[in-house]
């Protein structure tokens, strides 16, 4: 172009032309820019992120949004090197991608869009979505310019693998639990079937499922009807159900279904039922099955219960007289507390204890004695008012409870009138037996009252009443503190008996009712005074429970009892169990047993007798926890003394235990009364029935031992066979087998497993 000389003059019409050229450029250059901001919008708001590999002029280009998705900055150059990107490629995918851009280069349709895998900056694998073509060729037909966009797709890809993961566990599921699918179309009559669902019907033709009465025609004639009006009833509500009823497969068999459905309305407005159907053919026959046990369970709780009631009657009375026993009294006396602490009231307690009673029985006999029981439970159950509460708590000792309008002068006349009455003389097979009571009485009020602590003062006074010269009644006041001072005394002595290792095991043996082996021994605990020699539990056992080392003193007797037991085994005799009291304040320790395990007891070789004065109903969490201990660690748990009221049926069935103990008031009539056999022969079977084996306590006569045998009592102890012994003589006592001379008139008996034996 040539340039225009200055004097020249100008062509106006020219240099308009030129100017409004230039404005069309203008507009045109404007509209481009538009156009590429708009497509540059939409490309970055679809976030697509767009390549070009302009191979003719060796240039690579990517868009931001290309880099964001790579973890690459807006501002920094994508390395564009093929094998670098190609290395970034998943493992898995590496072979494929190469193969798809050679296709995708080649102009092969199949391959203009596809997917892999790529490390993203941060080390985490991204889903690409490629597509990509060849946009320029050159002379030789070979790709010149490559143009694409790549989109992150790892958020569907997730959400398609959550899909099929789970689509994977729902038909694990039903395969699992064998449920089949159905889905009914209710405007056009079609119903599609699973395959489970052919497979519980036995339909093999499965186009014949597609039409209603395919389903129809397998339900079972009884409950056609009623499955009809429950799927038409439902529809007309356009509700969901579900119900259980009949088939009869296609090979014939009856099955029981149960099904359940939901009704919705689809997308095109038509009626649909979908829901499930699984056979409970084996869990009906099942619950038919149990039904019957229940019912047969049920017949025969209501015959234990029965037992229970009696068992439990006979826990809570006296066996002799029929009034409350100790643990009755124990219940009551608690009762009495609560109720009286919080009402202002005034409890009364008063301790009767029957004077020359012993006297009575020594002369005449223990019926002699009986009968006079018997009559004094009738004496006090007329003297006392309506309201007092009136208990045998062992022996010839009783106990009233007064609750109602108590004051010193209405209990004075009433402990008046008992001593009266009970003093009357009164005629026993042609005998005049005259006795009478002392009655020692203790009163408190107030929310400081201890039940437990008024009957201890009852006994303290009853004390002073026969210390005063019997036939009267004391209340208890200051004047016993000398008593008080006295077990103090005592309790002193314990506690150097303790430490001086004074407190020694004594073994009675026990033995075999049908073959008088003997088949262990019971502990029991001994204090060799240094002043007042050999004391029995009835001298210190009080005191010790007061102090708190009953505990510490059963421990002493467990350790003493395995050496010994030990060291009869080292002069060859075996006791096969060893039994050993464990009191009340010992099963409520919660570190007993980590001691336990610290002995490294031999299991099956110790049992523990839960004593008379645990409360074995009302177990607190560390006793339980004890007694599960003991059976952890083979250590048999005993009940004692059962009968006199401190162990109940409920005991029994808690604890299991593995052997219970008749007590000896119960074995001593056993010869002349035919209701004390009975009572016997219940209380064994009962063990028998709940697999406990029942020990005599009290078996003074070789009668004793042959009707305890005939009864199918299991274990035999008492005077008639052996007295306690101290350690040193039992090896000697097994070996010399004197006890069997008693009975060397009796058949002998087949030998059982579990004796003691001696070496020879």
């Amino acid at each position: 172009m040539t340039k225009k000389r200055p004097d020249q003059p100008v062509d106006s019409r020219k240099s308009d032309d030129i100017i409004a050229s230039a404005d069309a450029s203008d507009r045109e250059n404007d509209v481009l820019v538009e156009r590429e901001s708009r497509w540059n919008y939409a490309l970055v708001g679809s976030d697509l992120g767009v390549w070009d590999h302009n191979l003719k002029l060796g240039t690579r280009y990517y868009s931001q949004t290309w880099k964001a998705m790579r973890g690459i900055a807006p501002d920094e150059e994508a390395d564009g090197d093929y094998d670098t990107w190609i290395a970034l490629i998943h493992p898995d995918d590496r072979a494929f991608v190469i193969d798809a851009i050679d296709r995708q280069n080649a102009g092969d349709p199949n391959f203009r869009v596809f997917e892999y895998r790529e490390r993203h900056r941060d080390g985490h694998w991204i889903w690409i979505e490629c597509r990509g073509a060849c946009v320029e060729w050159d002379e030789n037909g070979a790709p010149a310019r490559l143009v694409g966009t790549d989109t992150d797709i790892t958020a569907r890809k997730q959400a398609e693998e959550r899909l099929a993961h789970m689509s994977r566990r729902l038909d694990l599921a039903l395969d699992i639990s064998g449920i089949g699918v159905f889905e009914s179309d209710l405007d056009t009559g079609t119903v599609e079937w699973d395959a489970r669902l052919l497979w519980i019907y036995g339909i093999k033709d499965a186009t014949r499922a597609w039409h209603g009465d395919a389903w129809s025609e397998t339900l079972h004639p009884d409950d056609r009807d009623r499955v009809h009006r429950t799927v038409m009833e439902n529809i007309e509500r356009q509700s969901g159900f579900q119900h259980e009823f009949r088939i009869i497969r296609g090979d014939g068999a009856e099955r029981v279904i149960r099904a359940k459905a939901a009704f919705f309305i689809d997308g095109n407005g038509h009626r649909k039922l979908i829901g499930a159907n699984w056979d409970v053919t084996e869990e009906v026959a099942l619950n038919a099955e149990l039904q019957r046990a229940k019912d047969l369970a049920e017949a025969h709780n209501r015959e234990l219960e029965a037992a229970k009631e009696s068992i439990e009657h006979l826990a809570l009375h006296d066996f002799l007289t029929g009034l409350p026993n100790r643990r009755y009294l124990d219940r009551k006396l608690e009762e009495y507390s609560t109720r009286v602490s919080t009402a202002d009231d005034t409890l009364a307690v008063l301790h009767i204890d029957l004077d020359r009673f012993k006297q009575i029985n020594d002369t005449l006999g223990h019926r002699a004695g009986d009968a006079m029981l018997k009559h004094a439970a009738s004496v006090l159950t007329e003297a006392v008012r309506p309201g007092d509460f009136v208990a045998r708590i062992g022996g010839d000792e009783f106990v009233v409870l007064c609750a109602i309008d108590v004051t010193p002068k209405k209990i004075s006349n009433l402990a008046e009138r008992i001593v009266r009455e009970l003093s009357r003389p009164i005629r026993y097979e042609h005998h005049e037996c005259r006795f009478g009571a002392s009655v020692g009485i203790a009163t408190d009020s107030g929310p400081m009252l201890d039940g437990k602590q008024l009957l201890l003062n009852a006994d303290i006074a009853l004390y002073r009443a026969k210390s005063g010269g019997r036939n009267r009644h004391e209340f208890f006041s200051k004047d016993a503190r000398r008593q008080v001072i006295a077990s103090k005394r005592l309790a002193d002595d314990i506690l150097i008996g303790l430490e001086r290792r004074e407190f020694v095991p004594f073994y009675q043996p026990q033995f075999d009712a049908r073959t008088l082996d003997v088949t262990g021994v019971e502990t029991l605990a001994r204090w060799q005074h240094r002043e007042h020699g050999l004391l029995a539990p009835d001298r210190f056992l009080d005191i010790a429970e007061d102090i708190n080392v009953v505990a510490t003193i059963d421990g002493v007797i467990l350790e003493q009892a395995l050496a010994d037991r030990k060291a009869w085994e080292r002069e060859g005799i075996v006791i096969p169990k060893i039994a050993v009291n464990v009191s009340s304040r010992r099963l409520d320790d919660p570190a007993l047993g980590k001691k336990l395990r610290a002995l490294k007891i031999v299991p099956g070789t110790i049992a523990f007798e839960l004593l008379e004065s645990i409360s074995l109903d009302d177990c607190d969490d560390a006793v339980i926890a004890n007694l599960r201990q003991f059976r952890r660690l083979g250590i048999d748990i005993e009940i004692d003394d059962f009968g006199t009221g401190h162990a109940s049926i409920v005991s029994l069935l808690r604890l299991s235990p593995k052997t219970l103990k008749i007590d000896r008031e119960l074995i001593r009539m056993l010869p002349t009364s035919s209701e004390q056999r009975k009572l016997v022969r219940s209380i064994i079977e009962i063990g028998r029935s709940l697999s406990i084996l029942v020990t005599a306590e009290g078996v003074e006569t070789m009668e004793h031992a042959r009707i305890l045998g005939d009864l199918g009592c299991d274990v035999l102890q008492g005077y008639a066979l052996a007295r306690p012994m101290p350690s040193a003589q039992i090896p000697s006592f097994v070996r010399a087998a004197s006890w069997r001379q008693a009975a060397a008139a009796q058949t002998p008996s087949p030998r059982k497993p579990g004796k003691a034996t001696a070496a020879k």
